[in-house]
């Protein structure tokens, strides 16, 4: 049985949000840049538009994700975030191999930097834009179990360290006129973008490959469920799943086998209830068996191999008893 979560609030608005900071930030950085001819700012303002791209991705995949089940996917599209995130961390280590040549190109061939002081000054501007909208995205993203949020939100995060070091390096080129410092500092940014993109992806493949709900949800439902069990039910074959902000719970529960349909499943129901109250925008699917029988205990083994030796042996016992019954 399964019933179904209330359906979480819509999160495109905040990818809109997105958006209009990737542009903003896009115009300031590109301004400092212009004016300053600073390689570590313009690696700055090439990210931003990684931003921007993956803002859009963003957008696209929040709006697939918040479509109603169908006939083609029960299970709804809840998955589509996994791919929003993937797709921005391959665009952040896009761009570091983008600043990475362009940092490299300029150790050989050093040049000048122009206007500092106002270079700096817009580009920190465009910092506490990012950050702001980081922290935005990073407190929803967290409240409804958005990867695409948390995705963005720390990818913003790692915007606003990357223009710290850069506008520490060209602040160091303007004191100490060293040149080489702007395209060291950019190479390091491009390192650190390299990380935050891997780590993305990597979280994104974890998704995709249904990675069980994180430790502390899996100890409120396990604190749950031990209350059950003082009132005599079990539990076993607890299986459970995210897909984007949804998260998937199946577990078979074992009740006394001589209550009545009725009996069970109201405790069902209760149970299901429970978990949603604690597992939020949760759907739970639970199956009902006799207690004492012990083919209830047989979980359904990823290793077919435990499932078809234990089909034998009940074959076999069954061929028992009826030459048994032959005999009598």
């Amino acid at each position: 049985m399964d019933a179904a979560a209330m359906l979480p609030p819509s999160l495109t608005r905040y990818a809109w949000l997105s958006i209009a900071t990737a542009i903003a930030t896009i115009l300031l950085k590109g301004v400092a840049w212009w004016m300053t001819g600073s390689v570590g700012l313009l690696s700055d303002a090439i990210e931003s538009f990684v931003n921007l791209a993956g803002a859009l991705m963003a957008l696209w995949m929040l709006t697939l994700a918040e479509l109603p089940a169908d006939d083609d996917h029960a299970h709804g599209h809840g998955k589509a975030e996994y791919f929003s995130s993937a797709f921005e961390g391959f665009l952040i280590l896009l761009a570091a191999f983008s600043i990475g040549y362009t940092s490299i190109v300029r150790l050989i061939n050093p040049q000048p930097l122009e206007a500092i002081g106002f270079g700096l000054a817009v580009s920190a501007l465009a910092s506490v834009i990012n950050l702001v909208t980081a922290r935005i995205l990073m407190t929803v993203g967290r409240k409804h179990t958005s990867i695409t949020l948390e995705a963005d939100a720390h990818h913003l995060m790692t915007d606003v360290w990357t223009s710290v070091g850069v506008i520490g390096g060209v602040g160091m080129v303007w004191l100490t006129d060293w040149l080489w410092l702007d395209p060291t500092i950019a190479l390091l940014v491009a390192v650190n973008i390299v990380w935050t993109g891997w780590q993305l992806m990597r979280r994104s493949a974890d998704g995709l490959m249904d990675t069980s709900l994180p430790t502390e949800k899996l100890a409120l439902i396990e604190t749950l469920l031990a209350g059950y069990r003082e009132q005599g039910l079990d539990f076993h074959a607890l299986r459970t799943r995210q897909a984007g902000n949804r998260a998937f719970v199946i577990l078979h529960v074992l009740v006394p086998g001589g209550w009545t349909v009725q009996q069970g499943h109201d405790w069902a129901e209760r149970i299901e209830a429970d978990i949603r109250k604690a597992i939020s925008h949760a759907h739970v699917t639970t199956h009902l068996e006799p207690i004492e029988d012990p083919v209830s205990m047989v979980d359904q083994e990823l290793d077919r191999s435990t499932i078809d030796n234990h089909c034998m042996q009940q074959e076999l016992e069954i061929t028992v008893l009826k030459a048994v019954k032959r005999e009598c």
